[in-house]
């Protein structure tokens, strides 16, 4: 065994152990391909095939196996088959992306393409600063497969490709497009008579009518209560507007506590003094929570537009999902109510090593093709990222109330990218304080002082590559 195989082997011993650490360690140590032969498979590039794809290429793709599933990549795998017939795909799919896959990135070694998603993704901040992940300009300049005259730029909608740019290259298809907001049961609000409230002090007024009623106001996810940093975070932005999510993602100081902020953690500090949060759920995962929340003991969930899907197999009939902005915390909101956090998400990328770059990116546009669009869509009952993937198809009720809420939200949409730029900061640092406060361990002021010293935290390390967002 040589020296160099040694270094290899003992930095993916280390990556299981430390994610984020080993992959930088592990990408220094593997290599640049100097000692190595060009293996990667190359084709010739014309019209029918703007990307280069070798024909008889083998394609292999990395499925993460959640909420959506692995159907609808077989699907888009067979269409890719239909191009090229010669090639042979190899799927697989798993949870657990980062511990499946690093070794392999360490080990130059990586599939042609993966979804690098769920709780066990790789962090996307070392993939960037190690160029572990191939620039996707030429895809969003290529043909689009099937809408003619348009590039597979011309077919995305707004936001996709700014989403998925580090530094001004757009390295990660994020290919779903998801509305995150308040769910509830139509049939539960009709059978007794309810309304959504608009505005906070009504939605307070509705809790208390609720919880009479037996039932509990809220539920959340205790084992991943960063599910309920995403109201408190849209409650502040539609009161102060898009510039506190600018501020957080910029890691600027206190941005964590600006006043809209803390009139949003006021707010929220309510459903937990009196007690509107169904006993037990700090012990839930968010399966559990939401099949809580669809067996009517909880009447409002906090999750983005993957719940339907997600909750398929345990949704009673007539249950009618519906998704719904936060409420407006007071009369001068600077955002109105129809205001939704709306985003691409669900990311795929090609690593920058893989055999089959060009298979990868070319897998891509058939995802991104509108009968690749379309056929997602019906699998698994949420909105992808090109337009025109909902003409034609009948959307189930959740799905439809999805695209009614982004509708109506319109040009006055909202989002942010910190978690995207910094995932410790959210999946950890922002999760933790999440939990004490909805556990209500602690207050709105130590909450957002604990967020604001975990942003501080990844502000200070040098050794984390840091984003400004434009305004």
């Amino acid at each position: 065994m040589n020296r160099r195989e040694i270094l290899r082997r003992t930095a993916a011993a280390g990556l299981l152990a430390t994610p984020a650490a080993g992959l930088l360690a592990g990408c220094a140590t593997s290599g640049g391909g100097d000692d190595k032969k060009d293996t990667t498979y190359k084709g010739t590039k014309s019209e029918k095939n703007p990307l280069g794809v070798k024909e008889d290429a083998p394609l292999e793709v990395v499925i993460f196996n959640g909420g959506f599933g692995e159907e609808y990549a077989k699907a888009h795998e067979a269409m890719y088959k239909e191009i090229y017939p010669k090639a042979e795909i190899k799927h697989s799919a798993t949870e657990e992306i980062n511990k499946t896959l690093q070794p392999r990135f360490v080990d130059g070694n990586p599939p042609d393409m993966v979804n690098n998603s769920g709780a066990g993704q790789i962090d996307f901040n070392g993939l960037v600063s190690q160029n572990a992940i191939a620039d996707l300009g030429e895809l969003l300049d290529a043909p689009s497969l099937d809408i003619p005259g348009k590039t597979v730029r011309d077919t995305l909608l707004p936001g996709t490709v700014e989403v998925g740019s580090y530094d001004g290259k757009f390295l990660v298809v994020n290919y779903t497009y998801t509305a995150y907001g308040i769910w509830h049961s139509t049939k539960l609000f009709n059978d007794h008579g309810w309304q959504y409230a608009k505005t906070w002090d009504e939605h307070i007024a509705l809790c208390k009518q609720i919880k009479a009623a037996g039932i509990a106001p809220w539920t959340y996810p205790g084992v991943h209560p960063r599910y309920m940093s995403w109201p408190v975070i849209s409650t502040a932005i539609k009161l102060g507007g898009p510039s506190v999510a600018l501020a957080i993602d910029n890691l600027e100081p206190n941005a964590w506590k600006s006043d809209a902020m803390k009139t949003a953690a006021d707010a929220w500090h309510q459903i937990v003094k009196d007690k509107y949060i169904l006993d037990g759920s700090a012990g839930l995962d968010h399966i559990q929570s939401q099949t809580a929340w669809c067996q009517g003991k909880a009447a409002f969930v906090s999750c983005g537009s993957w719940l339907e899907n997600e909750q398929a197999k345990v949704t009673p009939a007539g249950f009618n999902m519906t998704v719904v902005p936060t409420p407006s915390l007071t009369t001068g909101d600077k955002l109105p109510f129809e205001a939704i956090r709306g985003t691409a998400g669900e990311p795929f990328m090609v690593p920058a090593k893989a055999k089959n770059l060009a298979g990868g990116m070319e897998y891509l546009r058939v995802m991104l093709s509108k009968k690749g669009a379309q056929d997602f869509t019906k699998k698994v009952s949420s909105l992808p990222v090109v337009a025109g993937a909902t003409e034609g198809v009948e959307l189930p009720f959740g799905l439809s109330t999805v695209a009614k809420a982004l509708d109506a939200s319109g040009s006055n949409g909202f989002n942010w990218v910190y978690n995207n730029f910094y995932r410790k900061l959210e999946r950890e640092l922002v999760d933790a304080a999440c939990g004490e406060f909805f556990a209500g361990r602690i207050g709105p002021a130590e909450f957002l002082d604990q967020c604001q010293k975990g942003a501080d935290q990844i502000a200070q390390d040098s050794s984390i590559k840091k984003y400004k967002r434009a305004a």
